[in-house]
């Protein structure tokens, strides 16, 4: 086990930040999904490169079962259709779980204007998943927990005077 304060990194940057092209795509990605941080992108870039790996070591190993998992995993996050096959993993884009994040589909559902409304909200601990509060915007959905993304009304609290001043 680790030191509890060092966590494992958690996502892997890229071979070579400093290419015109790359640092172009990725602002504009940032800009187009409202992530706080490049960060962000690369989360969700090396969580899309395991999928993939995943996919390429099933192929060559050709073990039905896990194959069908790793379909069924894809299928209820959103990022595949029911029918789908290892192809379709290996053909999956950062932008295809972009989509499926939490900031994203409070957006895409109209109850947020812009999608840096939609992160206030989730942070600001204005949106729920099915009753329970939730306050991470990079939360990837599923598609059963899509439909149960709503508002919370928050009660107005009402400050009583005490009457007497000391």
């Amino acid at each position: 086990m680790g030191d509890p304060k060092k966590p494992r990194k958690t996502w892997k940057g890229p071979k070579h930040p400093w290419k015109r092209d790359v640092l172009r795509r990725e602002m504009e990605l940032v800009g187009l999904y409202g992530l706080r941080n490049k960060r962000e992108l690369w989360k969700a870039m090396t969580i899309v490169r395991s999928f993939r790996h995943q996919a390429r070591k099933l192929l060559a190993q050709r073990d039905e079962q896990r194959i069908q998992q790793l379909l069924s995993k894809l299928h209820r996050l959103g990022l595949l259709p029911a029918n789908a096959t290892l192809d379709d993993v290996l053909s999956l884009r950062v932008e295809d779980l972009l989509e499926r994040r939490l900031q994203t589909i409070v957006f895409r559902k109209g109850l947020a204007k812009s999608l840096h409304h939609a992160r206030q909200l989730i942070v600001h601990r204005h949106v729920a998943i099915g009753g329970v509060i939730v306050t991470t915007p990079n939360r990837v959905l599923t598609v059963d927990e899509e439909k149960l993304v709503h508002l919370v009304k928050m009660p107005v609290q009402v400050e009583q005077s005490g009457g007497g001043g000391e």
